[in-house]
């Protein structure tokens, strides 16, 4: 045996020349296998040496960030996507604003006209009808239907339901937005509405709803609530009709809301009719807080037959249950 990195062997037999094996190379870490080489000519014999293949060093290698294909593609699409979209949303953002300009720029020329007449038949209002104030609803629902025509159509279903214009009756309806009193007004049917005590201080519109009669509340008073109540109950003894919302806030998703028991209190205790109407539409046109802007859109206002009865809660729950139905058929939600 010599000394050194190779074994030899000493072969039976002369070998010819013997090449080193073709093998392919093995994995970095691992041993390779022996090898069969050809060391010399030693003795007159050739001599055939094993040698064993150390493993070469691994080299740490630092490796890079990589980004899966399907992240590139998404971000190419998330990059170029929303700039045609953005374009489009800006520019339906735009339409929507001007029209909300020029709603409230039609809505306010109106109202000057339409107020000046009601100062004028106020006095005869005064005397001869106090507390149906027919006239003025009449002024007030010319002055909503020329607001609104050119903005948005709307659509009644069920006006044979409405109780007669002479009969006091407690209406109650879902609330989605500023709208919803625009296109109520259009009904054609005088009803005391209840509003906060800020709107009052509106110029002309405010004025208005004070000489229609409309019921001012404090939403977080409990005794201006009580007060709002009796004051409610007393119109109705005395032949008008009021109007409630009995979700007592417009709603922020579209989906109604739970009932309030104030409504239906005052029906039950003064014996009228509760007529439940749903609105829909309102609230993609103008949603809530986004007052500013009027999309396009229709609206939908389905009057429902009157419901009668003396136990507020049945009343409260038969009403809900009314509009509900209506609102899920329509593709609306319901909490």
């Amino acid at each position: 045996m010599m000394a050194g990195s190779f074994l030899w062997i000493k072969p039976r037999a002369s070998f010819p020349s013997i090449a080193p094996l073709n093998r392919a190379p093995a994995s970095r870490n691992a041993l390779s296998s022996p090898v069969v080489v050809v060391s010399g000519y030693r003795n007159n014999q050739f001599g055939r040496g094993i040698r064993l293949r150390c493993p070469k060093p691994v080299i740490p290698i630092e490796k890079q960030p990589t980004v899966r294909r399907d992240t590139i593609a998404r971000s190419d699409i998330a990059a170029a996507g929303p700039a045609n979209d953005a374009g489009s949303v800006s520019e339906f953002q735009l339409v929507s604003r001007v029209r909300g300009i020029c709603f409230y720029g039609v809505t306010a020329i109106a109202a000057i006209f339409l107020f000046a007449m009601m100062v004028v038949v106020h006095p005869s209002v005064a005397l001869f009808d106090r507390y149906r104030r027919r006239a003025h609803h009449l002024i007030a629902k010319i002055w909503a239907t020329v607001t609104i025509t050119p903005f948005y159509t709307f659509k009644f279903e069920g006006m044979e339901n409405l109780p007669h214009r002479d009969a006091p009756a407690v209406y109650v309806s879902n609330h989605q937005s500023f709208l919803d009193i625009y296109t109520l007004l259009t009904l054609g049917r005088s009803f005391k509405f209840i509003s906060k005590r800020s709107i009052f201080l509106l110029p002309i519109i405010g004025w208005a709803m004070f000489l229609m009669g409309v019921i001012p509340i404090r939403r977080m008073d409990r005794m201006s609530q009580l007060d709002c109540l009796k004051r409610c109950m007393d119109f109705v003894k005395k032949g008008a009709s009021v109007f409630f919302f009995p979700e007592g806030t417009r709603s922020k998703d579209g989906k109604l809301g739970a009932f309030k028991k104030g409504a239906f209190t005052v029906a039950a205790k003064t014996g009228v009719p509760v007529v439940p109407i749903t609105l829909m539409g309102t609230g993609e046109i103008m949603p809530p807080g986004k007052e500013g802007i009027v999309n396009l859109g229709s609206v939908k206002v389905v009057v429902h037959k009157p419901l009668d009865g003396e136990d507020a809660n049945k009343l409260c729950s038969e009403a809900r249950d009314t509009i509900a139905k209506t609102l899920l058929l329509h593709g609306y939600g319901v909490q």
